[in-house]
């Protein structure tokens, strides 16, 4: 069971990235899915998260109206449509699933038994 994130890279501040998460095993299609991150020398914190169904999505407040996520079921994917990047948001950002068939959306890292490798977005100033 495996979760690939990619897109991470080099964007202005300003700009926008997507970043993608899919899963290797279709028995995520029922689990809430999540992005974290973690900047040099902070604790990872949480970004936003998305039932199964790809209904209630849940925001940090401090990319509310910025980013946005998405699931598409067919493709097994997650996604993190990052706007407005800001320096700030430089981290690793890492995707999370719940075990399957939990529908409670957490925003605590300990609530997500499976997780990516990361993938590094820079904002440059």
């Amino acid at each position: 069971v495996q979760l690939q994130a990619s897109g991470g890279g080099l964007v202005q501040a300003g700009g926008s990235r997507r970043l993608s998460c899919a899963a290797s095993d279709r028995t995520f299609s029922r689990s809430v899915m999540a992005w974290f991150r973690q900047a040099p020398g902070q604790e990872r914190e949480f970004v936003a998260a998305i039932s199964w169904s790809g209904g209630s999505p849940v925001h940090a407040d401090s990319v509310k109206g910025r980013f946005t996520i998405s699931r598409d079921s067919d493709k097994n994917t997650v996604y993190l449509q990052m706007n407005s990047l800001k320096p700030e948001d430089t981290a690793v950002y890492y995707c999370a699933a719940r075990s399957p068939g939990i529908t409670v959306i957490h925003r605590t890292k300990r609530s997500y038994a499976y997780w990516g490798q990361g993938t590094l977005v820079t904002v440059s100033s």
